[in-house]
């Protein structure tokens, strides 16, 4: 029978490959565990202040930089904690968090508090759209996930008050321009005179609504669908399932490769 690992044993932990650009070197330690897909650069100096990153076999500080043929090592003690992933549907009028000041029900706004434990939202929907969240624990694919610099694809389905005008999908496929800034090229498909599919691969506040406003179309309702190949399908409002087997090795394979 395998003896167990002793609980003082130091394993480490190898980095995943990055598709990322490479950025240049020397570089702060946090933003090189974050660029390795190892953790967010926050939890990145949190392990560093733990004392279980080592760059060339000696124990690591907050802050230190790291040359390019440095060796970086990060050990923990044990097993590592397992990462979980979940699919969330956001109900329409609640918000994921907090924002700076509030104090939760004591301003009226409703926030999310039923997500499983140590999970968290990757990104946020605004108060009135609905639909999909990824929630997780794992930090590694939340700056990818977030970043407009990969084709990572979301879908929405939005409902308007008045009628489609007839160039709205030429225009908002083309990027339409956004307090001087054009949006990037997306996917527009018209499901009826009020309502459509767009697929977007940017990452801006409030960006399908107003896409929408740009093109003189007022919103009634905006659900997200999608996330990479993560389908929201019927998976009622409040309500969470776990990303597992192949649907979770394709979504992983997709932002760690």
């Amino acid at each position: 029978m395998r003896k167990p690992t002793p609980s003082s044993q130091r394993t480490a932990r190898a980095f995943p490959t990055s598709s990322a650009p490479t950025p240049a070197f020397p570089m702060r330690l946090n933003k090189y565990l974050a660029w390795k897909k190892f953790s967010t650069r926050k939890a990145s100096d949190e392990i560093i202040k733990k004392g279980q990153v080592f760059i060339n076999n000696k124990k690591a500080e907050v802050g230190m930089m790291v040359q390019q043929n440095d060796v970086v090592e990060v050990k923990f003690r044990g097993k590592p904690t397992p990462y979980f992933y979940y699919a969330y549907n956001k109900p329409k009028g609640i918000s994921t968090q907090k924002e700076d000041g509030e104090q939760g029900e004591k301003t009226g706004k409703k926030v999310v508090t039923s997500f499983p434990k140590g999970m968290f939202p990757i990104g946020s929907l605004e108060k009135e759209v609905h639909g999909l969240m990824i929630l997780t624990n794992d930090g590694r694919i939340t700056q990818r996930l977030l970043s407009s610099a990969y084709p990572d694809e979301k879908e929405y389905v939005v409902t308007t008050k008045n009628n489609l005008r007839g160039s709205l999908k030429e225009k908002m496929e083309a990027g339409p321009m956004i307090e001087g800034e054009q949006t990037k090229p997306c996917k527009v498909t018209i499901l009826n005179e009020r309502a459509f599919v767009v697929t977007i691969t940017e990452e801006k506040r409030h960006e399908v609504r107003r896409m929408c406003s740009a093109l003189f179309q007022e919103v009634q309702e905006i659900q997200r669908v999608r996330i990479l190949n993560i389908k929201l399908g019927a998976l009622v409002a409040g309500a969470h399932r776990p990303i597992v087997g192949d649907e979770l090795s394709e979504f992983l394979g997709t932002l760690l490769a």
